[in-house]
């Protein structure tokens, strides 16, 4: 009997379920390389960990290894129902808070290496309660590539722009759908056909990456902007999103929108909020998110060799 043990974590609603012990070697190269020999050689533990009957599709995986820069504390790898994932904010929240919990972190500043570059997060000090759950996560550099993309479903024209903040995303703002959770199959259906026709006309981020994330905007009372992203796997985030966050501070702050220091009030479908700044390096776009983990659940995942589902039920070609 294999045992893996976790901690699952939920940050504005979107769970984390973070694994360390019991992951297969990945080797000590960048976490790009290791995350190739991830997808190439292991996909199975991803499968085995996050996939039903053991996860569900709108959990994401975090995978804690050794980074391989000396200045960062900890390395990171996301991946989610169908795959993986170059940076994720909400997750980067969780694993923070759950190092918190553990007793391995406290308040100040981390430096954690991912696939597409490092991150800084810093703990707040615990407002009370049994560990510190507050994080803000100093992301990558975030830009757009395209603007007012023309893409036609079902007879009608829609218009976004193309963003990196993590990871690719298609942002669009008059879509004609209410964002809510009683809306939720619509928002579905109309940013998945996005995704495909994104696709069809080859339409894509920086060398050809595949533009896998759709955010929907419409304006609400409670926040500056309120999202529906619909993430690869076809789960859509019950966070803000915080790679979508920084995407959407990229696009702002190249309609010069938002001004570095002035916070970005982002709400999620199921109400949930991130903040969102920006600062500038140079010609590039820095953003900051921050928002709240809270550690839900902990134990160890039992693989009976017997199984017939031991490696989890993969989903194919979404």
């Amino acid at each position: 009997m294999l045992k893996i043990p976790y901690l699952d974590s939920h940050t504005g609603g979107e769970p984390t379920r973070l694994v360390e012990h019991g992951a297969p070697d990945l080797g000590t190269g960048s976490l790009a390389e290791r995350r190739e020999v991830f997808r190439t050689k292991f996909d199975h533990f991803r499968s085995m960990v996050l996939n039903e009957p053991r996860g569900s599709d709108v959990m994401v995986g975090a995978l804690l290894v050794k980074p391989s820069l000396p200045n960062c504390d900890y390395g990171v790898i996301f991946f989610n129902n169908v795959g993986y994932l170059g940076m994720c904010g909400h997750g980067t929240i969780g694993l923070v808070a759950s190092l918190a919990y553990q007793g391995r972190l406290s308040p100040g500043k981390v430096r954690i290496e991912t696939p597409v570059g490092v991150v800084e997060a810093e703990l707040h000090q615990n407002q009370g309660g049994d560990y510190a759950n507050r994080v803000s996560v100093r992301n990558i550099n975030a830009y757009r590539t395209l603007k007012n993309v023309s893409v036609v479903v079902d007879g009608q024209e829609y218009s976004g722009d193309v963003a990196w903040g993590g990871n690719w995303f298609f942002l669009v703002q008059n879509h004609g759908l209410e964002v809510g959770m009683h809306n939720l199959d619509a928002l579905t259906d109309l940013s998945w056909k996005l995704r495909e026709e994104l696709a069809r006309k080859k339409i894509t981020g920086t060398d050809g990456a595949v533009v896998d994330h759709v955010e929907l905007f419409t304006h609400t009372p409670q926040a500056d902007s309120q999202s529906f992203v619909l993430c690869p796997g076809k789960a859509y985030d019950r966070s803000p999103c915080g790679t979508g966050t920084s995407a959407k501070l990229a696009c702002l702050a190249a309609e010069g929108k938002l001004l570095p220091g002035q916070v970005w009030r982002q709400q999620s479908v199921v109400g949930s909020v991130f903040e969102g700044s920006i600062e500038l390096d140079g010609d590039q776009v820095i953003p900051t998110i921050t928002g709240e983990a809270w550690v839900m659940a902990e134990g160890q995942l039992l693989i009976d060799q017997r199984d017939p589902f031991k490696d989890g039920i993969r989903q194919i070609g979404i």
